[in-house]
């Protein structure tokens, strides 16, 4: 039987790329409406800065929002919701301004949303090639987090739109810059936006689990 160590670091960086690819094409990109989009974030789980409530809370306010857009607004829109502790991202295309007026009103009503980045494009919806590339250019993006080793990689959402990478997340100053560095050295990356949530070095270390002490 194989194992990893018959695989060159490359290889696995290969093999890792393909798996979140495959995850993300199968959350329906296909749908007038998505939940998540391009987005690389809940691949790797075994460090959230969120708790494990409000990741629940994120989860619910993704669903009722795409619900409410569809509603509203029909197949004539392609938005992405993405929720990050109660903070949500709005992504993808609308054919008016009033059409994208109206998709921030309905998802700012939805319960437990505390702030609405509105980035959605007055434009025609996208292709699949675009959204499959973006796919791509997320995973990217996140393979390059998990090879800083001054970084946790799973502290960064990172959700791609048209070639631009959106990066949410409880950061501090410091990691904000780099990570935001970094994802601008992707090739492919046409902008980086920055939509953290900054808090202090010791918030960080209050919420960093300790590790157990030795015996």
């Amino acid at each position: 039987m194989s194992t990893d160590k018959h695989f060159s670091p490359l290889a696995r960086r290969a093999a890792l790329l393909a798996a979140l690819a495959a995850s993300l094409l199968a959350t329906g990109c296909v749908a007038p409406v998505l939940m998540g989009g391009a987005m690389v974030g809940s691949v790797l789980v075994a460090t959230d800065r969120r708790t494990s409530g409000t990741q629940l809370e994120d989860e619910g306010i993704e669903l009722k929002a795409g619900n409410r857009l569809r509603e509203q607004l029909g197949e004539r829109v392609h938005i992405n919701v993405n929720s990050y502790n109660r903070i949500v991202l709005l992504t993808g295309e609308a054919p008016t301004e009033a059409d994208r007026a109206t998709a921030e009103r309905a998802v700012a009503q939805v319960e437990n949303v505390s702030r609405v980045l509105n980035e959605i494009a007055v434009a025609g919806n996208s292709s699949l090639g675009s959204r499959a590339s973006d796919v791509n250019l997320a995973g990217k993006v996140k393979l390059s987090l998990v090879d800083a080793r001054d970084l946790v990689s799973n502290a960064f959402y990172v959700v791609v739109e048209r070639g631009t990478v959106y990066m949410m997340g409880r950061v501090t100053e410091r990691e904000a810059g780099r990570a935001a560095d970094i994802a601008r050295g992707v090739s492919g990356v046409h902008k980086v936006v920055r939509a953290f949530e900054i808090i202090s070095e010791e918030e960080l270390a209050r919420i960093t689990p300790k590790a157990p002490a030795n015996k």
